[in-house]
């Protein structure tokens, strides 16, 4: 049997940190291969198809395309730049035979773009850099591409990978270059780098089929649908196979419907080949990570394992008085089954039950993914509670050990002493310091991911929105002691009514309010920042009394202090440890555990 190379293929996966311009770059490269219509209005970004990626500008969920040029299809898939999806990263690599390492032309190489990077490196993978944004008025891409090259040194690249080849481009313009001065109108010479770099894949067509599903999408009419690549052989419809699940377990399966990518588009297959990425639909329960196989031959293939969570919290049902008014899914059984399906999809995700049936441990990689969890669901009409996120360590040798990840922050030099100073009761060590550009210092600390919460918020209000932070985890290491919890206490409400203009402007004087006027309150719910370090009961709700001297509308003159947006993640990152974070459709509330004023006074007791 002779090895056969599919020329008219080629696979490739687009790797870049958050906002340095892939989804456009995929956009423009469909635009000229002329998938879209002349006629057809397209999205920007069609490839973020969700509306939390397009709200926050980042891909979540790796997805496929793919393309035809001069007769060579070429699939292309969109992966996550962000570490907290390092799960779906890995298995995307498992699909492809070279990356396009897409580097903004004048940040250069972010911590991001390492972590993907180094993946695709460890699997043997050749990338091409694209050097993209060349058109911004302060772009260096020279200086970015000796960046480039250093990372790689870095990251143990071989020589064959340190030769990669450089493309230089304006996604948004639609324009790419082999040279920084060349004159161009077209992707034309990113598709001829593409053809001319990334190995065809090579098989055997006639050998049995093997098939590795890396990613489960779901449909309500077919249910589950599996896509990866075939690796040997060929996949027909209406086939039997074999289903061979990680434990080593065997059922035998029917291909009731096979698709293939063409664009953004899912097409009808008779028949798909090795090398190619296939789309699977009648395997009920199918779970990333299993082989699909030929039913007289079946043998496995390996699979990557996937990095254990590092964040815990507890999702409960919502027991506050405001229950049920605003959301559509309330019971537990609501939630446990909410939980389940996001299990089959999310495979960085840990579901575990507790001695309540009313309360879930719920594991994940970091707090953004958690926090996208937490926002899809109340998107789609659940409400429950979730507690402060908290750090899972491990045991070794009798030593206890915690997740330890490297923050790189990028500040004005001004704001250098106020970061550092707030690093370091958080139990960060400062490893490197180099001076970028334009006015930015770089700073690159070890920190425990437990020293991590809570800080973005304070990061930005102390850069006054100007400083850029990101972490990945790196390892798990020795304890490092214990780490200050919020030096604040909250301002909690005493009675259950409506917040009035009075009762808040009192209130204000005691620390920082997140509620405005005409909000209903409960008894037991955090709506502020106390100025000091001990919770303080208020009354919101106070009215002023009325006496022959002074009329009621006396207090229209009082001036209340702008409230500050919570977000999600800014409600996460404040909760001290015996709070909640009341999640529902329409609002998010912070609430003590323990709603009862003089019960909570005994137990502090």
């Amino acid at each position: 049997m002779e090895k056969i190379s599919r020329k008219d293929l080629r696979n490739i996966a687009i790797i870049a940190h958050v906002d340095h311009g892939k989804t456009t770059l995929v956009d423009a490269l469909l635009r000229q291969s002329h998938v879209f219509r002349a006629n057809e209005k397209v999205e920007e970004r069609v490839m973020d198809s969700n509306d939390l990626e397009k709200e926050r500008g980042i891909t979540i969920l790796s997805k496929n395309t793919s393309l035809m040029h001069d007769g060579i299809k070429i699939n292309i898939v969109d992966t996550p730049g962000h570490a907290d999806f390092g799960g779906e990263v890995e298995r995307v690599l498992k699909m492809v035979d070279s990356v396009l390492l897409l580097v903004d032309a004048f940040e250069g190489p972010m911590p991001q773009t390492k972590f993907v990077l180094k993946k695709a490196l460890e699997l043997k993978l050749k990338p091409i850099v694209v050097i993209n944004k060349i058109d911004k008025p302060n772009a260096r891409p020279l200086e970015v591409v000796d960046e480039v090259l250093d990372l790689f040194i870095d990251l143990g690249a071989d020589e064959n990978q340190l030769d990669f080849p450089v493309v230089y481009a304006s996604a948004k313009a639609g324009i790419a270059k082999l040279e920084v001065e060349d004159e161009s109108d077209s992707m034309e010479p990113l598709f001829e780098t593409i053809v001319k770099y990334v190995k065809a894949p090579e098989g055997y067509l006639d050998e049995p089929l093997q098939m590795l599903v890396s990613t489960i999408d779901s449909n309500e009419y077919v249910g589950r649908i599996a896509i990866g690549r075939v690796e040997r052989g060929s996949i027909k419809k209406n086939q039997q196979a074999v289903l061979i699940r990680r434990d080593g377990a065997k059922e035998n399966v029917k291909i009731s419907s096979l698709f293939t990518y063409e664009g953004l588009k899912r097409v009808e297959a008779d028949e798909v080949k090795f090398g190619d990425i296939a789309v699977v639909s009648g395997i009920p329960d199918v779970n990333i990570g299993e082989t699909i196989a030929d039913s007289s031959n079946p043998e496995a293939l390996p699979f990557v394992d996937i990095d254990e969570p590092t964040l815990s919290m507890f999702f409960m049902v919502n027991d506050s008085p405001f229950a049920g008014r605003e959301g559509d899914f309330v019971t537990s059984r609501h939630l446990k089954d909410r939980l389940e399906k996001e299990l089959e999809t999310n495979v960085s995700l840990k579901v575990e039950q507790t001695d309540s049936a009313d309360k879930f441990k719920v594991s994940g990689r970091g707090e953004l993914h958690l926090s996208i969890l937490i926002e899809t669901m109340r998107r789609e009409g659940y409400e429950f509670q979730v507690s402060k996120p908290s750090v899972i360590y491990k045991e070794e040798n009798g030593k206890k050990l915690e997740p330890i990840e490297e923050l790189t922050i990028d500040v004005p030099e001004e704001f250098m002493g106020v970061v550092m100073e707030k690093l370091g009761p958080r139990k960060a060590e400062l490893v490197n310091m180099t001076s970028a550009v334009n006015g930015y210092t770089r700073l690159e600390f070890k920190i425990p991911s437990r020293g991590l919460i809570g800080f973005r918020n304070e990061f930005m209000t102390d850069t006054k929105g100007n400083g850029i932070m990101n972490s990945t985890l790196v390892d798990y290491e020795p304890f490092r002691g214990d780490i200050p919890e919020r030096s604040r206490g909250s301002i909690v409400v005493f009675e259950t009514g409506v917040s009035v203009v009075y009762g808040l402007y009192s209130a204000q004087e005691r620390g920082r309010l997140f509620v405005g006027a005409g909000v209903d309150v409960y008894e037991g719910m955090v709506v502020g920042e106390c100025s000091r370090a001990e919770d303080i009961d208020v009354n919101v709700c106070k009215k002023k009394h009325l006496s022959n001297t002074r009329s009621s509308g006396a207090d229209d003159a009082l001036k209340l202090v702008p409230i500050p947006d919570m977000s999600l993640e800014k409600c996460l990152e404040f909760i001290a440890s015996d709070e909640l974070v009341e999640i529902t459709p329409k609002s998010i509330r912070m609430r003590k555990q323990i709603l009862d004023t003089n019960l909570r006074k005994k137990k502090r007791k």
